[in-house]
Parts: C-alpha cells; sequence; structure tokens
C-alpha cells in the first residue's frame, strides 16, 4: 500500500475547498474538490442557491480585445489625472457608464438568445428545457459574479 507523500490544500478558481494528495495508488497525484453544500445539478439541500458547473462558470465577461482596449482607456485617465484631475475624473465616471452600458447590452442579447432556445410554444422537450435551464443557471452565475 502506497503512502501519502504530500497534502496540498488549496482552493478552486470557484472558491470550492480542494486537496491534492501526492503518491497515493498508483497515480501521482490525487486532487479532490469538496462540495458538500451543492447536490447533483448544483442544488443547495433546501434548493434555495445555486451553484454553476465549474466548465461553465469560466466565460470571461468581454473578449481579450475588449478587456484591452477598456484598460487602455483607464491608464490614459490615470495618466491625465495630474495634469487635468477633475477632467480624469469625469472621463472616469464616462468609461464606467459605457462599461456598465455594454455588459448591459451583452447580458440583454444573451438573455434574449436563452429565452429564444425554450419558449418554442409546447413542442419543447425535456431534454431541451433541462439544457436550456443549465444555460440560465451559468448565466445567472455570471450575473451575480459581476
Amino acid at each position: 500500500m502506497n503512502e501519502i507523500k504530500k497534502i496540498k490544500k488549496e482552493t478552486t478558481e470557484v472558491g470550492l475547498p480542494a486537496v491534492t494528495l501526492t503518491g497515493v495508488g498508483t497515480e501521482p497525484e490525487l486532487r479532490a474538490v469538496a462540495a458538500s453544500s451543492f447536490s447533483a445539478g448544483g442544488a443547495s439541500p433546501a434548493g434555495a442557491a445555486t451553484a454553476p458547473a465549474l466548465e461553465e462558470q469560466a466565460a470571461p465577461l468581454f473578449s481579450a480585445d475588449g478587456v484591452k482596449e477598456f484598460r487602455a482607456k483607464w491608464d490614459a485617465i490615470q495618466v491625465s489625472f495630474v495634469d487635468e484631475p477633475r477632467q480624469a475624473v469625469q472621463q472616469a465616471d464616462n468609461l464606467v457608464a459605457e462599461t456598465m452600458k455594454r455588459l448591459a447590452e451583452m447580458f440583454a442579447v444573451e438573455r434574449a438568445r436563452l429565452e429564444g432556445q425554450w419558449d418554442r410554444g409546447d413542442k419543447v422537450s425535456t431534454e431541451d428545457l433541462r439544457l436550456a435551464l443549465r444555460r440560465y443557471r451559468s448565466f445567472f452565475g455570471r450575473l451575480l459574479s459581476v
């Protein structure tokens, strides 16, 4: 019987506790993620809370180019603060408003797309509805992460 050589406690990118064991059996490394507060399907025992599946939660809110553009604008605002502090704060306010507007537009398009996947009258299968609910769960998780 092999002995555990190393135990590493960590937190996953979505905040779940995890333990990595090195030297377990034939596997060089074994990782366990705790999900005791969620049952299969992502619902809590009380059914009140949901958690997106790990693979569904990773979608970024903006494209890499969009993030780059916003960061460049922010950097320019910070640099301009030295010479024109009031104008820099006004520009920061405008940039935040622009970012929020773009987020709202993206979320509205996503919601409409989701609604179109299931709102086809009575001809929607239970499997299609199950998939739609999973997509809504993922979308809801993204909304809460903002």
